[in-house]
């Protein structure tokens, strides 16, 4: 029986994330891709062209995952945002290839833009319906609620040192993912209660 194309170059695919995430498109070796998926390296040029068109696909891949794995939700966004979060937690190698791909492929494939052309059209709709504040262009709201869910994976780690404990520990990835929740809260209902805001001392 004749090797299985399909399955093949689904391991490709998974070899060249792990491969993209941790070594970027300049560092990444094909020569390792071929050999963590056990195949023959001629076959990703015959699958995917260069080792340049590989990362977009990777990256496109993802993101289309991402979005099944992740329902965007213009009407609850803090629950978006969570839920965000907590893919991000469970798939760390997600945030490097975003990182990879914003220092070494910054331009924008057609893909990449209908991936989110959606969800600004969903906010432009919630804004218009009143069902989200509309001080805010969409994308750049858009562009805000990642970075908050981003931030704490990205910060300075001296600045988790001053968190106190272990930044990856669930406890603290708790504490933190409910404040994401809450400042998105905040950016994007339409009235804001301030007592919402304040700590228990500031009230």
């Amino acid at each position: 029986m004749p090797p299985d194309a399909t399955a093949t170059k689904a391991r490709l695919l998974d070899a060249a994330v792990a491969e993209f995430a941790r070594y970027g498109v300049a560092g990444a070796r094909v020569d390792r891709i071929a050999e963590s998926a056990q195949a023959n390296k001629r076959l990703i040029y015959l699958h995917f062209g260069n080792k340049e068109r590989l990362f977009q696909i990777v990256v496109e891949r993802a993101l289309a995952e991402l979005a099944d794995a992740v329902p965007f939700d213009a009407d609850d966004l803090p629950g978006y945002a969570g839920a965000l979060f907590d893919h991000f937690v469970g798939h760390p190698h997600l945030l490097r290839l975003a990182a990879w791909k914003q220092l070494e492929a910054p331009e924008a494939t057609a893909a990449e833009v209908e991936a989110y052309r959606p969800k600004v059209e969903a906010l432009t709709r919630a804004q218009h319906g009143g069902r989200v504040a509309a001080g805010v262009h969409p994308v750049d709201l858009l562009a805000l609620i990642v970075g908050m869910v981003g931030a704490w994976f990205g910060a300075s780690p001296a600045l988790w040192t001053l968190a106190g404990g272990d930044p990856r520990s669930p406890e603290r990835l708790a504490r933190h993912r409910a404040a994401v929740v809450t400042a998105v809260r905040a950016l994007t209902r339409t009235r804001i209660d301030l007592g919402e805001l304040l700590s228990p001392e500031q009230q």
